[in-house]
């Protein structure tokens, strides 16, 4: 199968995001790009196995392997075998490259994935589309394009590369989640989830780049902003209500993660 999608690019291009072009090939020729390409690109493949040379590197891409190719990074890829089958995407749009870079995709990287069903579903969605609707489809692929970003860094972003968050961080978040308008200590926190009190530092730290007390924060936060715009009750009840122990210690800690006060934040 072979398909190249060069969407006709109207107003999208002034979309924060948008689908710059996209495409599939069964068996996917020797590409030489001695400057690079031109745009950012992510690739994936499904099936077979080739070769990518970049940075002086030769690097196996067996099935289930995705490549993150910035912009203009010198590279050559050819295929091992009969059947290597190579998906693309290339987005573009005026934030796409903070985006990218708030993923730690700013150089070439290769990333083994566990599975990519999602991934490969929101691809079909995007070529679905664009060729659906000639019109409007490359709005809709560009909203797709989104979820293919966000479905690509959960799977790139665990340790490790598994597609699945670890059981003891779930367990941790689920236990904050039903506990965070009362006391939560590292104790609770860490019989709750069944690992010692490094090991679960070091999973929030790899997951979220918090440690489990300002994820505990944040949650409070998350429950006190709802509160604050669909209630009329006072700064010291959603205080109270979201596990703050008082409403100085509440406005202190809204003011330093989201830069504003409560009262503020409810006026806004």
């Amino acid at each position: 199968m072979f398909f190249c999608d060069f969407p006709i690019i109207r107003g999208e291009k002034e979309l924060p995001l948008y689908l710059l072009h996209m495409g599939q090939h069964h068996c996917q020729n020797h590409i030489i790009r001695n400057g690079g390409y031109p745009c950012n690109q992510i690739l994936y493949c499904t099936k077979g196995s080739g070769t990518l040379i970049t940075n002086g590197e030769k690097i196996p891409i067996p099935a289930c392997t995705a490549i993150f190719m910035p912009a203009d990074c010198p590279h050559e890829y050819y295929p091992n075998e009969d059947i290597w089958d190579i998906h693309w995407v290339v987005p573009a749009g005026f934030a796409h490259e903070d985006i990218l870079r708030h993923f730690g995709l700013t150089e070439a990287k290769v990333f083994a994935l566990k599975e990519m069903n999602a991934l490969e579903h929101i691809f079909r969605k995007m070529h679905e589309a664009l060729r659906s609707d000639s019109v409007y489809g490359n709005y809709r692929a560009s909203g797709y394009l989104y979820d293919f970003l966000m479905e690509f860094y959960r799977l790139i972003s665990v340790k490790g590369t598994s597609a699945s968050p670890n059981p003891a961080l779930i367990r941790a978040v689920d236990y904050i989640d039903f506990n965070y308008t009362r006391h939560i200590s590292m104790d609770q926190l860490c019989a709750a989830s069944g690992v010692t009190k490094q090991h679960l530092c070091m999973l929030f730290r790899t997951a979220f780049g918090l440690r489990p007390t300002e994820h505990i924060t944040k949650r409070r936060i998350q429950a006190a902003k709802e509160l604050l715009a669909g209630t009329g009750k006072s700064t010291e009840e959603i205080a109270l209500e979201t596990g703050f122990c008082t409403s100085s210690y509440f406005c202190k800690m809204f003011r330093r993660y989201e830069g504003i006060t409560p009262s503020e934040f409810r006026k806004n």
